[in-house]
């Protein structure tokens, strides 16, 4: 099959959803919300996406064998935005690419930096089949310049076959300027929080391999009874293996996951099992994601277990990532991507997938 590419217009989306392009076994879908954001409902057999083209393409939603996979908010819809918490609802968005985490009272940068809800330059959709099967994919790309500062051109892109809940989304950035370029990226992937799902990852629960963040950011207003937690996860990390406790959880906990093992292509796996059997899933190279973050976050307003962001840094802002090391640099020229694949999976092919990351 020969790959047949559709290049979206801002025109091409109207109040009332409408079919624009379709094959083996898959649907697109374009509609505007009505706060004016435009939005693709990409469909296979199983379930579907909402992507966002032109809003930093994140992914809106995902639901698959009528399983929500979005974490619980207070957003109906996505809304215009400039920072992502401003619209704070989605299933997964690009993080960084300049800075990134949330940013110290001596930083500048805005919460998860720039791209998120960057107002993109072209969409578009390609139609494709490789030994995975059928497939149709969203393309963009954003082009960042700024006078006396960075330049780069990002081009991320998500894909779903058309018999897998499992899908991939992608971000590829390339420096356009003559100077370095610092990066710093997470696929910032929000789960939904599912109580007493089991978390299953390719490293102990000790408090070496599972760090608890003791650094309160400036949008958390700690207590005692908080802080008490925080030391009290700091000497016993597994007790969060099992998610039975969502008053553990409120506010915020964070954790940095070390010394994950990787399979024989060089891939890490985790996993968190729901009580019903089923499991919500995150693949990704060790080599371009050198930090994994786990957040989770229960209130009345947020329900998020957050259990696997690969990243390049840790998510203390701009100051504290530089100062570890954390920042990366991409020489003039160079190219840098950043593949996960992630998604649901069902109770036979949950249970595979626990036992592909228990034998590691």
């Amino acid at each position: 099959m020969q790959d047949i590419s559709v290049h979206l217009r801002r025109q091409d989306f109207t109040d009332k959803p409408h079919e624009i392009a379709s094959s083996d076994g898959l649907t697109v879908t374009a509609f505007r919300y009505a706060t004016g954001v435009e939005a693709l409902m990409i469909e296979n057999q199983r379930g579907h996406l909402i992507v966002l083209p032109y809003m930093g393409q994140m992914v809106w939603g995902a639901e698959f064998d009528g399983v929500d996979l979005t974490m619980g908010n207070s957003f109906a819809m996505p809304r215009p935005a400039k920072t992502i918490a401003e619209t704070y609802g989605c299933f997964a968005f690009h993080s960084g690419l300049l800075r990134n985490g949330v940013p110290s009272a001596q930083d500048t940068h805005a919460a998860h930096g720039e791209m998120p809800c960057a107002n993109m330059d072209v969409a578009g959709l390609i139609f494709g089949e490789d030994e995975q099967g059928a497939y149709v994919e969203v393309t963009g790309e954003y082009e960042y310049v700024m006078g006396f500062g960075a330049h780069y051109l990002a081009r991320p892109s998500v894909r779903l076959y058309a018999d897998d809940t499992l899908f991939d989304i992608e971000m590829d950035v390339e420096n356009l300027s003559y100077a370095p370029m610092e990066l710093m990226y997470m696929c910032h992937v929000n789960f939904a929080y599912d109580e007493d799902a089991r978390i299953i990852q390719p490293t102990s629960f000790s408090p070496e391999d599972t760090k608890v963040r003791t650094a309160v950011p400036a949008h958390v207003t700690p207590n005692p009874d908080y802080l008490a937690l925080i030391d009290e996860l700091a000497k016993d990390p597994s007790v969060m293996e099992v998610l039975d406790d969502p008053d553990r959880y409120d506010p915020e906990q964070v954790f940095y996951l070390r010394n994950l093992k990787q399979d024989e292509n060089g891939t890490i796996h985790q996993m968190m099992k729901l009580e019903q059997g089923e499991a919500f899933a995150i693949s990704y190279p060790a080599a371009n994601f050198p930090k994994c973050v786990r957040w989770v976050l229960v209130n009345g307003d947020a329900q998020v277990a957050a259990f696997a962001l690969p990243s390049t840094c840790e998510p203390e802002g701009y100051l504290a990532e530089k100062a570890k090391g954390n920042v990366r640099l991409l020489a003039p020229g160079e190219r840098a991507t950043f593949p996960v694949r992630l998604g649901y999976l069902a109770p036979a092919e949950a249970d595979e997938f626990e036992q592909m990351i228990t034998a590691l």
